[in-house]
């Protein structure tokens, strides 16, 4: 039997190839940071979809992604007070998830 992707091998990969990031863990689930602070992880809340990417953006930008592609970036209460957006794993191809962590 095949063994199942880890959703977060793509972005791991891309994390590589930027600088200063680090492989980390942020609330059990895997992560990635830049001096210790973090850039994006595996969504943990509950409220959020199955392999979802939770990645730090500001809130402008956020606002903008979700207007122009509600089917790939999302919010859901839970992260509404932090600046960050949801991202849909499984929609997002690998150049668009490149720009959304370098800009992160």
């Amino acid at each position: 039997m095949p063994r199942r992707r880890d959703p977060f091998d793509v972005v791991r990969a891309i994390g590589r190839t930027l600088p200063d990031v680090e492989e980390s863990t942020m609330y059990g689930q895997p992560a990635l940071k830049v001096g210790g602070k973090w850039l994006a992880c595996i969504a943990s809340h509950s409220s959020a979809e199955a392999n979802t990417l939770v990645v730090r953006l500001d809130f402008e930008d956020r606002d903008a992604l979700i207007a122009d592609d509600p089917r790939t970036y999302y919010l859901k209460p839970h992260y509404e007070g932090y600046p960050s957006v949801l991202v849909r794993l499984a929609l997002i191809d690998d150049d668009a998830l490149h720009d959304l962590l370098q800009s992160a």
